[in-house]
């Protein structure tokens, strides 16, 4: 699809574009799409990202992907996280330690998927990619945004091939050097997490090499000339690793070529340079972290990587990227679909923005804490299931167990399980125990039932995002809250 398919200013080509086709973008567009948004989606690159910058999906992130219907393609996709694997001696061919640098945890009614899953970002946003094609939507490729304007009614984003397109609303998930925060004049504060620099690349190691470095565990060279090393197995594609590497010299220039790359492995490890088949990609980077000063512009949202910056550690940066958008996508669709008021929108900030502030707190000290070979574990703080919105701008009321603002857990009951129930692009209304208001509207599914332990008695409105929005003994205070996500119930509800 090309961008010269799309209608030109000044009419309305889309309600919502996208800019940028990231795990953040292509999630972003699945969610509208399947609230029937109407959205364009595109990016400046003549593909898809193909490297594994990101590779861990908390657990949060697994239940987003399971509301979306591609959970099992993702978990099909992916794997377990492996033990890590000191080398040691001289040459580095001395098997070390083993640890595991996940907490594993088992499964219960409330938390079906406790653990993360690592899966190459290239995979998932393919996997990502396919679904969104399944919706009918696209991404539109070689699109390079250069402006933007906007009015009362819509953004005038121009590109590099001189066409204007007219969006209702915009929304930048083009990354941590993003053009469009540029364009607004939106700053990043921040810190250099550490002065050194990294280079990390995905390269396709030979079958000999492998009978060394196998794809059961992720290797490490703590002690190697020059700075620490590792070497991680990837799923999906055979004999692919993420290569890894730290510089002691705080002036080292990486050299990212294919060339720099296999000698940096064979400088640092046991593979040698013929042992790398392929360099599919590599980087280098300092890593940095950094919180724009507001996730708002008007008509233009800021998502993932273009509000807030990580440090690989703790692997949180995909994830509240994800996050982000699984947030603002219910909301644009409310708005768009069903006449919320446009004062929704401003809750996406108020709830987003100190979440992202305190993710970016988690993987700064898991940095500074962290050494080659001496990572500390990471446990329940990394997997994003206790964020939450507790006091926020959409939570009110008080019933049972929980309170407003907390993600709604998982159970197990006769009829299914409740994550069965909150899929899809609806609310949920579930009745524990208590007899539920009645002509609520289609946007509503409602669910009488026995009380249940987790939730306690009462009435739980959960949010399409799986957050538990409202709750309340009667139904006293549930129209009231409902009007403020643009939904009207058609007649008088009974406590």
């Amino acid at each position: 699809m090309a961008l010269n398919n799309v209608k030109q200013a000044p009419g309305i080509a889309a309600d919502v574009l996208v800019v940028g086709a990231g795990p953040a973008g292509l999630a972003l567009a699945v969610d509208l799409a399947r609230r029937g948004v109407d959205t364009l989606l595109v990016e400046k690159s003549d593909a898809l990202f193909p490297g594994s910058r990101g590779k861990a999906v908390q657990p949060r992130t697994l239940e987003v992907l399971y509301d979306f219907g591609i959970l099992d393609r993702v978990r099909a996709g992916g794997c377990e996280y492996p033990r890590m694997l000191n080398w040691e001696g001289p040459d580095g061919t001395v098997r070390g330690r083993e640890w595991d640098i996940m907490e594993c945890a088992e499964a219960t009614e409330q938390t079906p998927f406790p653990n993360a899953l690592m899966i190459g970002q290239s995979h998932l946003q393919a996997l990502l990619h396919d679904h969104l094609r399944g919706l009918g939507g696209e991404v539109v490729f070689e699109a390079e945004l250069t402006g933007l304007d906007q009015d009362a009614d819509a953004v005038t984003a121009r590109f590099a091939d001189g066409r204007e397109v007219r969006a209702r609303y915009l929304v930048a998930a083009d990354g941590g050097r993003s053009t469009v925060r540029r364009l607004l004049g939106i700053s990043m504060r921040g810190e250099r997490v550490d002065p050194k620099p990294m280079l990390v690349a995905d390269v396709i190691l030979t079958p000999d090499a492998v009978r060394t470095v196998d794809e059961d565990h992720w290797h490490m060279w703590p002690g190697a000339s020059g700075g620490g090393a590792s070497l991680c197995p990837l799923p999906g594609v055979p004999r692919l690793f993420q290569l890894y590497a730290q510089y002691e010299d705080v002036d080292a220039v990486p050299d990212a070529t294919p060339e720099g790359v296999r000698k940096l492995a064979a400088t640092r490890t046991p593979v040698t340079a013929d042992q790398i088949a392929e360099v599919v990609w590599a980087s280098e980077f300092r890593p940095w972290a950094a919180l724009a000063e507001r996730f708002r512009e008007g008509r233009v949202f800021l998502v993932g990587d273009s509000a807030h910056v990580h440090s690989p550690a703790g692997a949180q940066g995909l994830n509240t990227s994800v996050q982000d958008v699984y947030n603002l996508g219910w909301k644009l669709g409310q708005v768009l679909r069903h006449g919320a008021p446009a004062e929704l929108l401003d809750t996406y900030e108020q709830e987003r923005q100190p979440v992202a502030a305190d993710v970016l707190g988690i993987s700064t000290r898991l940095h500074r804490e962290a050494r080659f070979g001496r990572q500390p574990q990471r446990g329940d703080e990394v997997k994003q299931l206790g964020i939450g919105y507790r006091g926020g701008p959409l939570a009110s009321g008080g019933a049972g167990a929980l309170e407003p603002g907390d993600r709604a857990p998982d159970g197990v009951l006769p009829q299914g399980r409740l994550f069965d129930l909150f899929q899809g692009p609806h609310f949920t209304l579930l009745a524990f125990g208590v007899e539920p208001p009645t002509a609520l509207g289609d946007q509503i599914h409602v669910h009488e039932m026995s009380p249940y332990d987790t939730y306690g008695r009462g009435l739980f409105l959960i949010r399409p995002d799986g957050y538990l929005g409202w709750a309340g003994e009667t139904a006293e205070g549930l129209a009231e809250y409902l009007a403020k996500t643009g939904i009207t119930p058609r007649g008088s509800g009974r406590p």
